[in-house]
């Protein structure tokens, strides 16, 4: 994609992260080696932040955030300010800003790419990835990406509120989910 943005909104709490060894030493109990391992990343998550401005194509990202925080949110709040730290735009929003819309079921988590293709991605009540429902309409893609965009724009950088709200917090332990 070049010189176009993509979106992505992230309402669940939980999910069942696939393929990374960070989350897998999380789940063992070996938070140590869970950060170690994210931190490990940034050279690829560098590259991709230089590769995304060659294009002229960010990734921006708005993570609804509810209190108490899950340990999977508080593992993930590392992973996401290491990536802001590497450039990623990521934004922090309360569970408040988009409960109005919520009457019956929590906002699906939608990406939008390039603000031609939007796709609701499906996970199994664990959490676990379970493919995605893809639209191409046009009004509908704009409707969903001004909304997130609004949200990114109300809402707190992910480095900031992970110094206020994590920084001081001790190891999480990941039984308990």
């Amino acid at each position: 994609m070049r010189n176009h943005d993509s979106w992505k909104f992230e309402r669940r709490q939980h999910f069942e992260e696939q393929g990374s060894p960070s989350r897998d030493a999380f789940r063992r109990g070996d938070w140590d080696e869970a950060l170690r391992l994210l931190d490990e990343r940034r050279d690829d998550l560098l590259a991709l932040t230089r590769e995304d401005e060659r294009r002229g194509s960010f990734f921006h990202r708005v993570r609804v955030v509810e209190t108490p925080l899950t340990p999977y949110m508080r593992w993930e709040l590392h992973s996401l300010r290491i990536r802001a730290e590497c450039g990623e735009r990521i934004r922090v929003i309360g569970v408040e800003r988009v409960q109005a819309l919520e009457k019956t079921d929590p906002l699906p988590e939608v990406v939008i790419l390039g603000g031609q293709t939007l796709y609701y991605v499906l996970y199994t009540a664990t959490g676990v990835p379970d493919g995605a429902v893809r639209y191409t309409d046009p009004g509908f893609i704009a409707s969903w990406q001004k909304y997130i965009e609004n949200l990114y724009e109300a809402g707190e950088d992910v480095i900031s509120y992970f110094d206020r709200e994590l920084a001081h917090l001790h190891s999480p332990q990941p039984k308990t989910e």
